[in-house]
């Protein structure tokens, strides 16, 4: 009788495995047979499952954008304003090794998917897609006080986004910093002149002084 292979499951291994070797490894390290090899059979045996690495590293990705949004969800529940977005962005920005990690296969699907023909809707952008919470949460900020009223909530979501998504690309790179704490500097220093402490005078739409 033909042995029973649960599709899913071995397609869960391959990922997984491919995620253990890149955090051993890094990405560079992580081809077909070291993929292979951490799961102890033939680098053949990888494509039964899936057509390429390109796609391998496509399903880490959509792997990583859930566990992202899991833990974002466990750590902003009960929290509003700018307390949620400080979680939000400590489970993105690179500053733990399981998010350094996490930078390294994201970083290197956006790079396959800039050169590759295949349609660009295998995933959502990572801004699209934590970009409406971001903006509700700087809502509520506004709302509470713990930023002026004129704070440009849609644009200043999306620069704190793309400031997460720059520092992944800085680590994968090796241009930024091991210490944790100067990702979330840089965030501090895009909200601090959108603290009413700070905006109590407006010059053209922006605290004055800035210019």
């Amino acid at each position: 009788m033909p042995k029973i292979v649960d599709h899913e499951r071995r397609r869960a291994e391959i990922v997984g495995a491919f995620l253990t070797v890149v955090a051993r490894e890094g990405l560079a390290g992580a081809g077909s047979r070291a993929i292979a090899a951490e799961l102890g059979v033939g680098a053949g045996a990888l494509w039964h499952y899936f057509d390429s690495l390109d796609s391998v590293v496509s399903a880490a990705y959509q792997r990583i954008l859930e566990q992202v949004d899991a833990r974002i969800e466990g750590a902003a529940g009960g929290r509003r304003g700018l307390a949620a977005v400080d979680v939000t962005l400590r489970e993105i920005l690179p500053v733990s090794a399981e998010t350094r990690d996490e930078a390294q296969v994201m970083v290197g699907f956006w790079g396959r998917l800039a050169v590759s023909r295949r349609p660009r809707s295998v995933a959502a952008d990572a801004i699209t897609r934590w970009g409406d919470p971001m903006r509700r949460r700087l809502g509520e900020a506004v709302e509470d006080g713990e930023l002026c009223p004129e704070a440009p909530v849609a644009e200043l979501a999306d620069v704190l986004l793309s400031v997460a998504v720059g520092q992944q690309v800085h680590v994968v790179l090796g241009t930024g910093t091991d210490a944790g704490s100067c990702p979330l500097a840089i965030i501090e220093h895009c909200l601090a002149p959108w603290r009413p402490a700070q905006a109590t005078k407006m010059q053209n739409g922006w605290p004055a002084g800035s210019a």
